[in-house]
């Protein structure tokens, strides 16, 4: 079986990265990676492997267990010090090899190549003396979700499966009705887990509206197309329009001409704290692509009486 590659490489941060660094290098990959965006057979499990390594990484006190045992630290029991599993032969599927300048054997992990002893130095200084198990509170983690337009309009519940480093777990999430795309809802202590008696961290789900055959979005507004007829528009029209929220009417003055918007105040997307988005209809003129015989003698008869020339009108 391949080995796993180290969750800093799936990221591409070094060891030593900010949270704020792990964090950029996240988004970026799983925008880059989420299967509904790209198609590559591949990549669902790049995405998958993505999310996995920022589980771990982005959480403080699993990111030390990371970086003190590597991929078997779930299975190292709490409170183990990394020298004392080590010396104790703990060894797993790893390897060891002589350490350098002779004298003894060091553990090396084989899934990612951890230099045990190093990382000792690093976590309880040049002296050897450890830390204090402190209060770490939780990382505030992130998470996108994606609704439809319509999903997006009325709100709800939606169960939500979140992966993480006990396992996947699944929420149930109230979306607020009116959600636009690029917004957060927080889910207080759904986060990261602190340490000790420290307070979880807060889970964000960022908002992803979903394209839509009939409506596009603009903040709060919602843009819809509108065909009409030439009779349509030359002489004017009561007509009904989709919108997120159900059926509306807009009217149409006669001689509207296509790239017309016409402005439903109130009818986009809900805002709860006052001030809905409106509806824009833009006009766009259709005409048959085959005539019937008594639509070309209409639409000829047009042609000779009509001196209205658009060319010399715009």
């Amino acid at each position: 079986m391949a080995e796993r590659r180290d969750f800093y490489d799936v990221l591409g941060v070094a060891r030593d990265a900010s949270a704020e660094d792990i964090q950029r290098a996240y988004r970026k990959l799983a925008r880059s990676y989420h299967p509904d965006i790209n198609k590559d057979p591949g990549a669902e499990e790049r995405f998958k492997e993505v999310a996995e390594a920022y589980d771990v990484l982005s959480d403080p006190a699993t990111r030390e267990r990371y970086d003190a045992f590597g991929h078997q630290f779930r299975q190292v029991p709490e409170g183990v010090d990394p020298r004392g599993y080590a010396s104790a032969g703990a060894r797993g599927p790893g390897r060891s090899r002589d350490r350098p300048g002779g004298g003894g054997q060091q553990v090396w992990f084989g899934e990612n190549d951890i230099d045990l002893e190093s990382i000792f130095g690093d976590l309880f200084g040049s002296g050897g003396r450890r830390r204090g198990p402190g209060r770490v509170p939780g990382a505030d983690q992130e998470t996108e979700i994606e609704l439809t337009v319509e999903e997006a309009y009325r709100g709800g519940r939606r169960s939500l499966t979140i992966s993480g480093p006990g396992g996947p777990r699944t929420l149930d999430v109230t979306i607020p009705a009116g959600v636009i795309d690029g917004q957060r809802i927080r889910l207080a202590g759904q986060g990261g887990r602190g340490s000790g008696d420290a307070a979880d961290g807060d889970l964000y789900l960022v908002v992803r509206i979903l394209p839509h055959s009939i409506y596009r979005l603009d903040g709060r507004d919602v843009h819809v197309v509108l065909p009409l007829t030439p009779w349509e528009a030359a002489l004017g029209a009561s007509l009904p329009v989709d919108a997120p929220g159900g059926e509306a009417k807009v009217r149409v003055k006669a001689g509207t001409s296509s790239g017309k918007r016409l402005r439903l105040k109130g009818r986009g997307m809900p805002n709860p704290r006052g001030g809905h988005g409106d509806l824009y209809a833009e006009v766009r003129i259709m005409v048959p692509a085959h005539l019937t015989e008594p639509e070309r003698r209409l639409f000829e008869e047009l042609a000779t009486v009509s001196d209205f020339d658009p060319r010399r009108h715009t």
